[in-house]
């Protein structure tokens, strides 16, 4: 039987072989509904794109894919070192696919899986039902880091707890007007993200000290150096500003060391501030902030993969990641 070609897949779904490419290509520059259709009918064939047929038949190995915003958040990076340090002593190839920062793209819902990745890795994107659903039944062995989705196994972050400790840490140093930088969403979203889970532990640390979060305090941002030392800047530059502020994630935590630098603020004095991740941003700037073990979650997920890869029918499992605080000078 021979394999189908771009030509069945475009006969099939009733449009040009150009549609079908761009479909493959350019995912965003297709209506939802034809780019549903074409996905449906390529994935029933079993169609492989022709470079990666070619690539499969030239390597005696294995592949597996790995998806995660690389270039929005240099994290990501260390959590890719982590999963090829695991994956060292196998043969199997890592092909890594970029996504978006903070959107649900088309992504992971138009990527042609079929004969092309043994396994996956999903880093810190909301995955919807539809997605899921395309997943299990290609029967592609997938891991959520830092993500959830009922049905696949799970390495996580409870970043619920990691804002629960910096914000049990702040009011432990005299604190209880308490602000918060985050990174606000772009479109809307069906998964409470991160920055909302962190807020949410921050808020409930407060409650437990008989403090209540001051919604006048809390901030949204991009995930940008510029944009975020705006938003501090304007969180800050008030009579009532807070006297500390938990920044989502340390690039964050550093614009709003530069804003309170402008407005000659001492730290910790005038203001603390406490960062998420402990990058090397933190420890050059000596930033108190939320330590999470980014190599080693990349190390379980790729653990967790090879054992489904190994074993179908083993029971879901979901790892929670220890945090600790690393307190520095800037509280």
């Amino acid at each position: 039987m021979t394999a189908p070609t771009i030509y069945d897949v475009a006969a099939s779904a009733g449009v040009s072989i150009s549609t079908v490419s761009l479909c493959l290509n350019h995912p965003s520059r297709v209506a939802d509904a034809t780019r549903d259709r074409i996905l449906a009918v390529a994935d029933s064939m079993g169609y492989v794109p022709k470079a990666d047929a070619v690539s499969r038949a030239r390597k005696a190995v294995g592949r597996i894919g790995v998806i995660a915003p690389f270039t929005s958040y240099a994290s990501f990076g260390r959590r890719l070192n982590g999963i090829l340090a695991e994956l060292a002593a196998n043969s199997f190839e890592v092909v890594v696919y970029d996504h978006e920062s903070a959107v649900v793209s088309p992504l992971l819902a138009t990527l042609p899986l079929t004969q092309r990745v043994d396994g996956l890795i999903v880093m810190s994107i909301p995955v919807g039902d539809d997605v899921r659903d395309r997943l299990q039944e290609q029967s592609i062995p997938t891991v959520m880091l830092d993500a959830t989705q009922e049905g696949f196994d799970t390495v996580r972050t409870d970043d619920f707890a990691g804002g629960r400790l910096a914000g049990q840490h702040l009011l432990g140093r005299g604190h209880s007007r308490i602000g918060f930088l985050g990174e606000g969403w772009i479109t809307p979203h069906a998964h409470q993200s991160q920055c909302e889970q962190r807020l949410a532990g921050l808020s409930a640390a407060m409650a437990e000290a008989g403090f209540m979060l001051d919604e006048d305090l809390v901030r949204f941002t991009s995930h940008d150096l510029d944009d975020a030392r705006a938003a501090a800047l304007a969180l800050l530059d008030s009579p009532d500003r807070p006297t500390a502020v938990f920044a989502h994630d340390d690039l964050l935590a550093a614009a709003t060391l530069q804003a309170a630098h402008e407005l000659n603020l001492a730290l910790p004095t005038d203001l603390a501030v406490v960062g998420f991740d402990d990058s090397d941003v933190a420890r050059a700037l000596g930033l108190t902030t939320v330590c999470q073990p980014f190599e080693g979650s990349g190390q379980l997920a790729a653990k967790a993969l090879l054992d489904r890869m190994a074993n179908p029918t083993l029971p879901t499992r979901t790892t929670v990641l220890d945090l600790t605080l690393v307190h520095r000078a800037t509280s």
